[in-house]
């Protein structure tokens, strides 16, 4: 029993492994339940048992890439010492880490009329975990006075939906050469919050 259980999971892996490999190239419009079988060396019966459907299967792997997108910044978080410099930080960390090999697949997946609402709304909840830490770093710069008392949701808005649409400019410019853009966008933001002695 627990050889077979274990089997199972290193099919799950496997299957994984080589599912985010082929929809990282093609896309997820190209890609193939047939070419991950191929792949990973599992049936698509196999595939089907553990991911119900090529839709589901994306979104599992999505939702793998923002989990480790907020586990990396959770490592860098520690470095910093106030709000204003986690601030800073998170502008960084949303650049560099804002292309992912999935981000194309995404991309089709939500534009595609066949695929399910409930595939397109997981994707779009994925936009809660940046917009969770945007939240925690305004909340923690108010209550150490770093920050005016304001509007911390609006703030959360208004700072995401600035660094994201800064993050279209990923497609056609070099990340180093867009720091000083990042960083601008920041120092500019903490003029309107910051606490004035």
């Amino acid at each position: 029993m627990n050889k077979r259980r274990y089997n199972s999971e290193k099919a799950k892996r496997d299957i994984i492994e080589k599912a985010t490999l082929i929809f990282s190239q093609k896309g997820y419009n190209q890609a193939s339940v047939q070419e991950i079988s191929k792949a990973s060396g599992y049936s698509k019966g196999h595939i089907y048992y553990h991911f119900e459907n090529k839709e589901k299967l994306f979104v599992l792997l999505a939702q793998n890439t923002m989990q480790d997108w907020y586990t990396k910044w959770a490592v860098k978080e520690s470095s910093y010492s106030t709000a204003t410099e986690k601030l800073y930080g998170i502008g960084k960390h949303v650049l560099y880490n804002y292309q992912t090999p999935l981000l194309k697949g995404g991309q089709e997946l939500a534009s595609n009329p066949a695929s399910s609402l409930e595939s397109i709304k997981a994707l779009h909840d994925l936009a809660v975990i940046p917009m969770g830490v945007y939240r925690a770093i305004l909340q923690e710069g108010v209550e150490n006075g770093e920050f005016e008392e304001g509007n911390i949701n609006e703030w959360t808005i208004l700072i995401g939906t600035w660094l994201g649409g800064l993050c279209q400019l990923t497609n056609t410019q070099e990340l180093h050469s867009l720091e000083p853009l990042f960083i601008q966008a920041v120092t500019i933001f903490l003029a309107s919050i910051k606490r004035r002695i």
